[in-house]
């Protein structure tokens, strides 16, 4: 592999802005349902407007972190400005327990591009194990209103699509996802496998002995195989997350004993938190408890050009190409996740 440079001449083009480190629910893949990460806040649009100015081309901002987005009512003000002023692609996940019919026509009037809603199951027994309420219903309600308001409106946009983290809980509802996209009018189902602590965490769904990793190949592999003849038959897309497809996301390369050397993400892509610490990508706090290890700097503290080319930033370049993980976060990511 031919060495990467550690000093980056051009700014990130993505741009990961968490608009809010706070959530209405308790998932139980998600670690500020255990732990406090930092203070917990929700991003003012002076403090957008100061993190997107020293940004002087974003090609794609995705509005999301560790929370849940339609927590912040001037989110459709910062998508608005972001289309208007930047021409940025625009995009966030979220639950969809908020998306009633004023989100909707908002996010709509907003333009914004994509809402990627993490449903995590197909039936509310599923859905309320994982995610920690009994809130399944009316997500489905909520999106079924999304599909009629876009039509309503004559708006193609944002793009629906589910997404799912794959678990042993979960992930024999695969096929039904899939079919439930396709009753909704929602063209995408996304699998992303689950990032797990195994630092002997023995509370929550988010341990090693719930990764897709335990399974059997064979039960995987007929899901997947069940999943791809329904995405044929019903229009749906089936597609992984990362640089990699829903079979290829289920197993890990053990022949590589270095797989972070292939994350291109501190190189082309910074992560802003509420509090304004840039992180190297969106999947670190997923997946370690040193968060120190993944601190590069703070943009309210000092500005982004003085953080993207500076010590921290070098160093985790130069971990990244090494034998040795930069954090223990880069350690669990796993094959082609983060790319």
């Amino acid at each position: 592999m031919e060495p990467r440079p550690i000093v980056m001449p051009e700014y990130p083009r993505c741009v990961y802005i968490e608009v809010t480190n706070t959530c209405n629910l308790l998932c139980q893949t998600c670690p500020i349902t255990f732990m406090d990460l930092e203070a917990r806040d929700v991003l003012s649009y002076d403090k957008f407007l100061a993190i997107v100015s020293q940004f002087p081309r974003i090609e794609r901002a995705v509005l999301h972190g560790i929370g849940e987005p339609l927590l912040n009512k001037a989110l459709p003000q910062m998508i608005s400005y972001l289309k208007r002023h930047k021409g940025s692609h625009v995009l966030f996940n979220s639950n969809a327990t908020l998306l009633k019919a004023d989100w909707q026509r908002s996010l709509i009037e907003a333009q914004l591009d994509e809402l990627r809603v993490s449903l995590d199951a197909a039936t509310p027994e599923t859905y309320r194990k994982i995610r920690g309420a009994p809130v399944f219903p009316k997500i489905i309600e909520n999106l079924q209103g999304m599909v009629t308001t876009k039509a309503a409106l004559g708006s193609t946009l944002p793009k629906l699509s589910l997404w799912c983290t794959g678990m042993k809980e979960n992930l024999a509802e695969l096929p039904d996802l899939v079919r439930l996209a396709a009753r909704l009018g929602i063209g995408e189902v996304y699998l992303q496998r689950l990032v797990f602590y195994d630092e002997g965490q023995t509370i929550g769904l988010a341990r090693a002995d719930q990764s897709l990793y335990g399974l059997s190949e064979q039960y995987a592999e007929d899901i997947i195989a069940e999943c791809e003849r329904l995405s044929q038959e019903l229009g749906v897309r089936l597609e992984a997350s990362g640089a990699t497809n829903p079979r290829t996301s289920l197993t890990t390369d053990q022949t590589d004993p270095a797989p972070w050397r292939a994350c291109q993400r501190p190189w082309t892509v910074t992560y802003v938190t509420v509090n304004g610490n840039i992180l190297p990508c969106c999947i670190a706090p997923f997946a370690t408890r040193d968060y120190q290890s993944i601190l590069l700097g703070n943009l309210f503290a000092r500005p982004f050009d003085e953080i993207w080319n500076g010590d921290r930033y070098q160093e985790f370049r130069s971990g990244l190409q090494s034998l040795q993980a930069p954090s223990d976060a880069c350690a669990k990511c796993g094959a082609k996740w983060s790319l």
